[in-house]
């Protein structure tokens, strides 16, 4: 196979593991812990243009190229990381990696517990939060020889890691790109996260957890958590666009079987992330997304946690967002603003709603590539601290 020419090609996932132990936020420590990682271009010499891409909630280390020649999919961000893409390889050493509590090789409830003769931690794997993903992430770092990342980004819940390390980390970053994200929950959000979780944990078969040791797995609860969470990632337009009021056959069957083209969509994508994620992790990711509040140890107020930084921001919002939506961008820049801080702000015109951050809309690659290629004027709306 022949892969694009603006595509990484091929590439092998490598996995770095760190003997000491990691003590977490929830009070716990891990032992010891591995990270999954996908590493694109090449880091120069004095290792100054290192990006680090920070995942979403279902996101992994293979954001972009392909693990094999008959790969029929890319990473899940290969339209913004490539050659003479938004994240350009010819100039920037990318990392990406599966965060600890993910299914995809890091450590995670799927994985050995030592401490419990190997067996699978399932639910005994500790709540984790975004902090600690950030301090794993700092490790990784030292690991690799990168004292300062030339930028941090994320989409959504990989926004609210960028987020999180320039206040942990003000001095490791010069540039951070926060996207499609949220300074912290709304209610709202915390409640949709608790139905999801609920679909799971009422499931018959997620047997508190330990549903590998009885041989069994909560696929109808993952499903139904998956089609929940997909309606809030989608606007009102992208679905009447996409599906309307369509039916499969053409008439009504009058029965309870799928008929609209959109619930077999939703059925579909539920199947499918069914299939390639663990449901303890989707618990653990959902909790993370709850306890995010990087204002929680600064007064509860985000301008003065934001007045720890250093960095060059950059802030991305999606007009039919509704789920991180422009407003809560725009807290972050004002918070910027009023610590006087170097912010660019851009609310991009989109219909695919929560989830444009993944599709390269032209004027969003436009904007992140002039943000991080350090051209001077980016052709966006700019609110600049004076």
């Amino acid at each position: 196979m022949s892969f694009p020419a603006d595509s990484v090609g091929l590439v092998t996932p490598q996995k770095f593991q760190f003997e000491e132990p990691l003590h977490l936020e929830c009070g716990r420590v891990l032992p010891r812990f591995e990270l999954m990682v996908e590493t694109y271009g090449t880091l120069n010499a004095d290792k100054s243009n290192a990006i680090l891409i920070c995942h979403a909630l279902s996101g992994h280390h293979h954001a972009a190229g392909y693990h094999h020649e008959d790969d029929k999919k890319a990473g899940w961000w290969d339209g913004c990381i490539g050659p003479g893409k938004a994240i350009d390889t010819n100039k920037f050493f990318v990392v990406s990696l599966n965060n600890i509590g993910g299914c995809s090789g890091s450590t995670g409830p799927t994985s050995p517990n030592p401490e419990n003769d190997n067996r699978p931690y399932g639910p005994d794997f500790p709540l984790v939060t975004v902090r600690d993903w950030v301090k794993t992430q700092a490790m990784l770092s030292d690991l690799l020889g990168v004292d300062v990342w030339y930028a941090v980004v994320g989409g959504s819940l990989g926004g609210m890691q960028a987020l999180q390390w320039s206040v942990d980390y003000p001095d490791r970053l010069q540039k951070c790109v926060i996207i499609a994200s949220a300074p912290k929950l709304s209610a709202q959000n915390i409640a949709f996260n608790e139905v999801a979780r609920q679909s799971i944990l009422s499931d018959p078969d997620f047997h508190h957890g330990r549903y590998l040791e009885n041989d069994s797995y909560p696929k109808r609860g993952l499903i139904l958590a998956r089609m929940v969470g997909h309606i809030t990632y989608l606007s009102e337009e992208a679905m009447k666009q996409k599906f309307g009021r369509d039916l499969k056959s053409g008439k009504f069957m009058y029965g309870f079987d799928v008929e609209f083209q959109v619930e077999s969509y939703l059925r579909y994508q539920g199947e499918q992330f069914s299939r390639n994620f663990d449901a303890n992790t989707y618990l653990i990711m959902t909790k993370a997304l709850d306890y995010f509040d990087p204002s929680r140890e600064y007064n509860h107020s985000l301008t003065e946690a934001m007045g720890k930084t250093k960095c060059q921001f950059l802030i991305v919002s999606f007009t039919t967002d509704w789920r991180f939506a422009p407003s809560r961008s725009q807290e972050i820049v004002d918070a910027l603003i009023t610590n006087h801080k170097p912010v660019s702000y851009l609310d991009i015109d989109a219909e695919q709603g929560h989830d444009s951050f993944l599709f390269p809309i032209p004027l969003y690659v436009k904007t992140m590539r002039a943000f991080l290629g350090g051209e001077e004027h980016l052709k966006s709306t700019s609110l600049e601290a004076s």
